[in-house]
């Protein structure tokens, strides 16, 4: 049995002709084999008159030998040398020109640079359409949230308790370890100071206050914001792009009370329940601090704890917890429903969810800042 002949590779010899250059294309050009570099071949020759190709001993080709064409018709004309392609078989002719013709009716966009006003005016429109769209958002999830109240057996308690265990459960690992480390950091530095006082007791008044009022809140919603806001646009995003959404829109179905809205209870009801299990470990963390460089016993930490922390500073972290946790879920939920129908636009999404969740959260916190001094709070 004869084995089929192995294909000819593609080849193209330069050959100078006077003032011109002569163009042999020799083998078979196919996409699926290799085929030479016009770049490379006229690497250091000397800028020709006019340039001549020739195709007689080419074998079987395909779009691979017109694409060599186009190459040295564009480097011909970007040095204004004429060529000659009429020594081509006529088959060969008509397709080079066609694909001639076609990219001279599509020329590429030539780059531009927008103006100053022109820069201005497009993100003003993009703010304006953003703003438009989460008062509209916050509005239809405030609807929806009337709606729970008056008919509480219409709302999907059972996603709601799967989004719960997402957000709450399996949040815990990640919640121990950075409160944790937060309360030995600000033990550790309160340490440094207050011993050179005498002060070392007062480690847990400064560990405590700083925990329970802002820093358990706050790193929990930050650590929400990075693992549970993304993944609320991420799943959301995913959706539009497959078009569920558009489907539960066709069905009547609205999305916000049906995908957001149990995403917006859930984190609201176990950020305040984060937010104290992130105090209790913040503080073991300053009082193993405290017991293990002060000397200070775990049970003399305690009392002072409890005698600078009362509930009222505890309930002004409640407070701070369940409002981060609304505004996590809705830039979260609002990002998904926005997101761009493709795979990138779900990472612009998921990306968008985490930074706008952490700027509501920074603003958040500083209004409550102001809000309860003005209050004396």
């Amino acid at each position: 049995m004869t084995s089929a002949p192995e294909p000819a590779a593609a080849r193209a010899t330069l050959q100078p002709a006077g003032d011109a250059l002569d163009v042999a294309l020799a083998g078979d050009w196919r996409l699926a084999g290799v085929q030479p570099s016009w770049i490379d071949l006229t690497a250091g020759v000397v800028l020709p008159a006019r340039v001549r190709v020739t195709a007689e001993a080419v074998g079987t080709w395909d779009s691979a030998l017109l694409l060599f064409l186009a190459e040295i018709a564009a480097w011909c004309r970007a040095r204004s040398i004429p060529y000659d392609t009429s020594a081509l078989s006529e088959r060969m002719r008509v397709l080079f020109e066609q694909l001639e013709a076609a990219s001279a009716a599509n020329p590429a966009l030539a780059p531009h640079a927008e103006n100053f006003l022109v820069t201005v005016g497009n993100a003003t429109r993009h703010v304006v359409g953003t703003a438009r769209a989460s008062v509209s958002f916050v509005g239809e999830a405030s609807l929806a949230f009337g709606q729970l109240l008056r008919r509480p057996r219409k709302f999907r308690w059972k996603d709601c308790l799967d989004q719960m265990q997402q957000v709450g459960a399996m949040a815990l690992p990640i919640v121990s370890l950075i409160s944790f480390l937060i309360g030995l950091t600000l033990a550790y530095q309160a340490a440094v100071e207050l011993r050179q006082f005498g002060a070392d007791i007062y480690v847990a008044d400064l560990v405590g206050l700083s925990i329970v009022r802002e820093m358990g809140p706050m790193m929990t919603a930050v650590i929400l914001a990075g693992r549970t806001g993304a993944a609320f646009a991420a799943t959301i995003g995913n959706m539009r792009a497959n078009e569920e959404i558009d489907a539960l829109q066709t069905l009547g179905i609205s999305p916000v009370s049906f995908l957001a809205l149990p995403r917006l209870v859930a984190l609201g009801v176990m950020m305040p329940l984060l937010a104290l299990y992130a105090n209790a470990v913040g503080i073991i963390g300053g009082m193993i601090v405290a017991s293990g460089i002060l000397q200070i016993p775990p049970s003399a930490y305690w009392i002072e704890t409890k005698s600078i922390v009362d509930l009222h500073d505890v309930t002004t972290g409640l407070i701070k917890a369940t409002t981060f946790g609304l505004l996590i879920g809705l830039a979260g939920c609002l990002c998904g429903l926005r997101a761009d129908r493709s795979a990138a636009g779900v990472g612009r999404a998921a990306t968008s969810a985490v930074v706008t969740s952490v700027l509501l959260i920074i603003v958040a916190d500083s209004l409550f800042a102001i809000i309860f001094n003005l209050l004396h709070v």
